[in-house]
């Protein structure tokens, strides 16, 4: 069970939230949508069917995630409106465990964020993220990598050797980051 949702979000049937996740106000979320456990959703934020969001992940104020690639409201005739349940052209986003999306992004279809990956405020993904890095822009792009923690290990345009090993200057953990592939070097259990 979560652990709260705001009375202004909309779940629709379907959707599985995990235990400990918030969900707050205004939030979205369409049938067939998987949330993990301890996550926070923002505000404002809509979550369509085939997303499915891992465990410990913030996903942080007025976040869209979209399905379809080439959206249509009706048909070829224009006849009738489509219906908005899934179908061939839906296709899934997975945001891995601890991955962090920072407010007003908007996330495209068919690709992953990685484990403890962190996306900048306003970002737009159009292209699947590895773990720990850290993109942003429109469309997003790496521009270094994170701890575990959050906070900034190197940016890549600063790395003057292809393999370093670092420790984070907040919580000390040990990496290894070979051209732009990130290894921990001594995970938590």
């Amino acid at each position: 069970m979560p652990k709260f949702v705001h009375p202004t979000a909309l779940i629709e049937d379907n959707v599985s939230i995990g235990p400990g996740t918030s969900i707050w106000d205004n939030v979205h979320i369409r049938h067939g949508s998987t949330i993990g456990d301890d996550c926070i959703v923002g505000e404002k934020t809509y979550i369509c069917n085939a997303v499915t969001i891992e465990d410990g992940v913030m996903i942080s104020a007025s976040t869209t995630f979209t399905n379809d690639r080439f959206p249509r409201a009706a048909t070829n005739d224009l006849t009738q409106l489509k219906p908005s349940e899934p179908d061939e052209h839906t296709l899934p986003t997975l945001v891995k465990q601890g991955a962090t999306i920072g407010a007003g992004c908007t996330i495209g279809n068919d690709l992953s964020i990685g484990r403890f990956a962190m996306v900048g405020m306003g970002s737009l993904v159009t292209r699947s993220v590895d773990d720990f890095h850290l993109v942003i822009g429109h469309p997003a792009k790496p521009i270094g990598c994170v701890c575990r923690c959050g906070q900034p290990l190197v940016r890549f345009a600063e790395m003057r050797d292809p393999v370093v090993e670092v420790r984070c200057s907040a919580c000390g953990l040990p990496y290894r980051i070979t051209g732009q592939k990130v290894e921990e070097l001594d995970p938590p259990a």
